[in-house]
């Protein structure tokens, strides 16, 4: 290793086991005893060579855990390098599910660097056809971790794409987006809400996920506040809960008006949501009204009376 030429890195691996390890336990016994030999900033660097030459699922998962509990840049290549498999990774791990497994848990360290050079392997990752889906999957999380601009465009290109036909895939680029907090994702968010047919619409969880990162950003304009309105009208209770949450934050004058109109809901749960959402909005006197108030629907009292139950036992609590 360049970091530090006078860590004797192939003894070391010689004397764990690592390029012979028939017995995976023993060589992670053998890791853990240099805890007590070598300082943190030379363990990292045993650590990432230890991870290039080894080629035991066990091993290299263990690795992979103290690798992240430093979060140090000098493992950041040594990662990438084993996510695009330029180290001959999947030939050390022949095995498909753990490999898989193994390149998975790589982007989630990678993830908890925070680290903008990893946004380009990852990107590259998700944009590849043949890549495994659920590598796409954990690439996009962890592209919405690091939260780097630079990937919002690249995820809308995915949420927007027709080719792309793994819905879940779609569903993380969503989820990502809201993680990033851009606000240049709301057109594809919204474009997601209008569809009509095909998978988005087949998929409601995907709308769900739409709803979620739209609530994340500040976002204005008529095109979105209909989308999101109409979403009030949909057959999913949980899209129209999602939609209720949306428009208590929205801070919009016509949020209450429509937000009352769900207390008519036949979903207790969407009842309830609005209840909630209301009190947030107006606070205790609305709450009392509607408890009050005869033409309050039954199911809407009845919520009422319980979050305000709730809430006075939450007051004696804290007293």
């Amino acid at each position: 290793m360049k970091e530090n030429d006078k860590l004797p890195f192939e003894k070391l691996a010689q004397k764990c086991g690592i390029l012979s390890p028939e017995h995976p336990k023993e060589v992670i016994e053998s890791i853990v005893s240099l805890c007590s030999e070598y300082p943190n900033e030379d363990l990292i660097l045993i650590y990432n060579y230890f991870f290039e030459v080894s080629d035991s699922y066990e091993v290299l998962m263990f690795l992979l855990n103290k690798i992240d509990k430093f979060r140090s840049k000098t493992s950041i290549p040594v990662l990438i390098d084993s996510l695009l498999m330029k180290n001959k990774m999947a030939q050390k791990i022949t095995d498909v599910d753990n490999l898989t497994r193994i390149r998975i848990n790589i982007t989630k360290v990678l993830a908890n660097t925070k680290d903008s050079q990893c946004v380009y392997p990852l990107l590259y990752c998700l944009n590849s056809k043949d890549e495994n889906y659920k590598i796409k999957l954990s690439c996009a999380e962890a592209l919405g971790k690091i939260g780097d601009k630079y990937a919002v465009l690249p995820l809308m290109n995915i949420v927007e794409d027709e080719e792309e036909h793994s819905v879940y895939v779609k569903e993380s680029a969503v989820c990502a987006l809201g993680m990033i907090g851009d606000s240049k994702a709301v057109d594809s968010l919204v474009s997601i809400l209008e569809s009509k047919k095909g998978l988005l619409d087949k998929f409601t969880f995907l709308k769900e996920r739409a709803l979620e990162a739209l609530n994340k950003l500040n976002f204005k304009g008529e095109r979105v506040f209909n989308a999101v309105v109409k979403s009030l009208r949909d057959e999913s209770p949980q899209i129209r809960i999602n939609a209720i949450e949306v428009l208590m934050n929205s801070e919009d004058k016509r949020a209450v008006s429509l937000i009352e109109e769900m207390l008519n809901d036949p979903n207790r749960d969407v009842v309830q949501n609005a209840v909630i959402a209301l009190y947030n909005i107006k606070g205790d006197e609305y709450l009392d009204s509607l408890i009050n108030t005869p033409e309050t629907p039954s199911r809407a009292r009845e919520e009422a009376i319980n979050l305000k139950q709730d809430l006075m036992e939450n007051e004696d609590e804290d007293e």
